[in-house]
């Protein structure tokens, strides 16, 4: 049964007539480690995908102001003033920069996916791998901070809570997203699926520094042809590139750091369809936009035959629970329990009344004789 305490992710509009779009998915580096110049130049990409037609344009993973390669070049204490600078240079959320992309969304009419290094409100040693989703009136719809960080990205990044899996009714229909690794994690693509995800945005940086045999595009091309086969949704995948600005800057002198850096292979960007193909040929390795016409309408046919989350699964004998609270490192008891907990108003003092004079003293008994 639906729970009749979250609004629908599709209007009945869209039910009787499927959304169909231009998609966007955007394969750029960022202005490495200046969120500023990074902020701009994702303005400056909203709209040449807008005036290209594109109404979802996603973007890569943590574009704003770019991804800790440091973590898997340098020990941890050579990285750790690294870590200072971009958690200098990272978003706060709500905040300035995040009210320039929320704009350039407005002016473009499009629904922007974009990643984000966000600082945490709390301390200032906490960095989340964040997904912002803004729809096409400026309103920032959600927050993702990603679930786990991945291998040496721990160095970095604070993991996030089950209240942002939420799947957001959008101008283009309902949009799910996640991050880089959180692509492979079952349990977390089925509770998009299971709120009724029909276009999701997986965003990803370019990893040259992964184990010899691993080949990063091919790497986002299977677990996007999944999720896109499993659920028959359209997957909007957007990977980050690696400028010369960043080599130059991670690698120094060390010439084995720059050799792989510049490995080839290393990021890929598309959009695959509810069968698991590509729409169009993917983009490898080079900065560009890839756009696709996207049909919600091809959806429905492929559900008859497996429906994942309806007639093809066995609720009897699976059940997931997830927990979607909000993990708070405080809980105060009366904010928690909310007003009926506050103390009750107390009685009135009564006006002070002078001292009661004392009894007056009884007789001494008689000593018996």
């Amino acid at each position: 049964m639906d729970s009749p305490t979250r609004p629908p992710v599709m209007t009945s509009s869209q039910k009787d007539n499927p959304p169909r779009f231009t998609a966007a998915a955007v394969q750029a580096s960022p202005v490495y480690l200046d969120a500023a110049k990074t902020v701009d130049k994702a303005v400056s990409l909203i709209r040449e995908a807008a005036a290209n037609g594109a109404e979802f344009i996603v973007f890569p993973e943590v574009f704003v102001p770019g991804y800790p390669y440091w973590n898997w070049t340098m020990n941890p204490v050579q990285g750790s003033p690294w870590f200072e600078r971009l958690y200098r240079s990272s978003v706060d959320v709500p905040g300035p920069h995040v009210d320039t992309l929320r704009a350039a969304a407005r002016a473009a009419g499009a629904v922007v996916v974009i990643g984000v290094n966000e600082r945490g409100p709390h301390s200032m040693g906490v960095l989340y791998n964040t997904i912002l989703t803004i729809d096409a009136d400026g309103e920032l719809t959600g927050v993702h901070r990603k679930l786990v960080p991945t291998w040496a990205e721990k160095l970095t990044w604070t993991g996030g809570d089950g209240s942002s899996l939420r799947v957001h009714p959008t101008k283009v229909g309902p949009v799910g997203v996640l991050a880089c690794g959180e692509n492979t994690n079952t349990l977390a693509r089925f509770t998009l699926l299971a709120q009724g995800e029909l276009v999701h945005a997986a965003s990803y940086i370019a990893l040259p520094v992964a184990p010899a045999d691993y080949d990063m595009a091919d790497a986002i091309a299977v677990r996007t042809a999944a999720h896109s086969f499993e659920g028959k949704v359209f997957s909007i995948v957007a990977c980050s590139t690696i400028s010369p600005e960043i080599v130059d800057l991670i690698a120094g002198d060390d010439e084995e750091v720059r050799k792989n850096l510049a490995r080839k292979r290393s990021a890929l960007s598309g959009v695959f369809g509810p069968d698991g193909r590509p729409v169009v040929e993917p983009l490898i390795d080079d900065e560009g936009i890839v756009y696709a016409d996207i049909d919600l309408a091809r959806c429905i046919q492929p559900k008859q035959m497996h429906d994942i989350v309806g007639h093809y699964n066995r609720f009897d004998v699976f059940r997931l629970h997830v927990d979607d609270r909000p993990q708070s490192p405080i809980t105060f008891a009366r904010e928690a329990a909310g007003p009926a907990s506050a103390p009750a108003p107390r009685a009135p003092t009564p006006p002070a009344q002078p001292p009661l004079a004392p009894p007056p003293l009884a007789p001494a008994p008689e000593e018996e004789t």
